[in-house]
């Protein structure tokens, strides 16, 4: 019989993990590199109102969902009047 060998072994574990989850929250630094925009674009946009925020202490996250949202705003075709 044959054995498995360790990448093998690496595999099977890793599909029987559980599944990656998305984070719903990310840092300054991240959303940044997510909407490939500055670091200073982003705190603009906090302080601004375009981008919405969760403090916790001196740490500010802000929502994956909310990052989507002004993603979707920004693409969006105008209304004709």
């Amino acid at each position: 019989m044959k054995q498995a060998t360790m990448g093998q072994e690496q595999e099977q574990s890793r599909s029987t993990a559980e599944p990656a989850v998305e984070p719903l929250l990310v840092r300054v630094e991240e959303a940044a590199r997510i909407l490939s925009l500055s670091r200073s674009t982003i705190y603009e946009m906090l302080d601004a109102g375009e981008l919405p925020s969760v403090r916790r202490g001196t740490a500010r996250r802000i929502p994956v969902a909310a990052l989507r949202e002004w993603v979707a705003r920004q693409t969006a075709l105008p209304s004709v009047s």
